[in-house]
């Protein structure tokens, strides 16, 4: 397989070399940017020096030819542009939030901009993996989700499909490292700012809460409204989003277990933990996996669930790498065989 990576300079996109250079199909990998034509990946990624050695392209239609699959790791407003152009020849997997939010007049109030056409975002297949497989596998362009709805969604969808939680209880607490805002420096990531800190960001008004809430009532049948609040620890990668929502009657532990068990048992990459065994990020670090723990309290009748991902694998270059597995009959599996690393 050829591929291509739009974007090749950001964290998504060198997560995306590490995972395609080990992956067993792929043949060649090309790297594009706007602004360093020219330059080669090694000058800003020593690390991968004597094992990948392409220089960056400028982007064009026609030197986008020939590519089996194309990965556009971006900012908002480039993938609403080059979707539409790209998409005729080959597969597109999206890791920008461009295609993910089904209404343009919801994608614009929350991201102030405008998105794609309407026929695009028709195309456009939600990639989250172990529950849109079947779309995916037919798709052309696919929305790889954001890293905070693939933590929260694989660990509400269950719940909330089964009715096992009343979806307008759903409170997260979610928390990332700093790769989760990116390569570019700012105040905000500072290590002077960030190291011996906690901070909460865009409270009510992270981009996510539309595509969490979309994509929570596609499988409910019904409009959802949640509260997501968003905070930044002073680590590298991880992401743990500890979720709260209220069970109704008829949902007793063991029915909460055997409904997330059931719906992960032939899944590779969800792993569910035995009642009140809570997962850490560490356990997931550099791997394509979510760790999901629960704790049912009688008492309140609540439910706390709690859902670790790696928020550069799983929650962007991972799961991409697994929608182009699908995509294209691979193994599920390939190029995202290795283990979490740890300590």
């Amino acid at each position: 397989m050829k591929t291509a990576i739009i974007g090749a300079t950001g964290y998504g996109g060198i997560e995306l070399i590490r995972l395609l250079s080990n992956h067993p199909s792929v043949e060649q990998i090309a790297v594009f940017s706007s602004s360093q034509q020219g330059v080669k990946m090694t000058d800003s990624y020593p690390h991968i020096s004597e094992r990948f050695f392409e220089s960056l392209q400028d982007i064009s239609i026609e030197a986008l030819q020939g590519f089996d699959v194309i990965f556009l790791s971006t900012p908002p407003g480039v993938s609403a542009e080059w979707s539409s152009k790209l998409s005729a020849a080959a597969k597109v997997i999206d890791l920008s939030g461009d295609l993910r939010i089904n209404d343009p007049a919801e994608y614009e109030k929350w991201y102030g901009r405008e998105t794609a056409s309407k026929e695009i975002l028709n195309k456009a297949v939600y990639g989250l993996s172990e529950w849109n497989r079947e779309q995916i596998k037919e798709a052309q362009i696919i929305a790889n989700p954001g890293c905070y709805p693939t933590a929260v969604l694989l660990g509400m969808i269950p719940l909330v499909k089964s009715g096992a939680v009343d979806a307008a209880t759903i409170i997260i607490d979610a928390k990332s490292g700093t790769t989760g805002a990116g390569r570019s420096a700012s105040a905000m990531t500072h290590y002077s700012e960030m190291n011996d800190n906690l901070k909460i960001y865009k409270v009510n008004e992270h981009k996510h809460i539309p595509e969490i809430e979309q994509e929570l009532a596609g499988f409910l049948n019904d409009t959802v409204t949640i509260t997501l609040s968003t905070h930044l620890v002073p680590m590298t990668r991880g992401m743990m989003a500890t979720m709260y929502a209220s069970v109704p009657e008829g949902f007793d532990e063991q029915k909460i277990k055997e409904i997330l068990e059931s719906s992960y048992k032939n899944t590779p990459f969800v792993r569910v933990r035995p009642h009140k065994q809570m997962p850490s990020t560490r356990e997931v670090n550099a791997s394509n996996f979510c760790d999901i723990g629960w704790v049912y309290d009688e008492r309140t009748k609540r439910l706390t669930l709690v859902s670790v991902i790696d928020n550069l694998v799983k929650g962007a270059s991972g799961q991409a790498v697994q929608n182009m597995n699908i995509m294209f009959g691979l193994e599920e599996t390939a190029g995202l065989n290795g283990l979490p690393v740890f300590p």
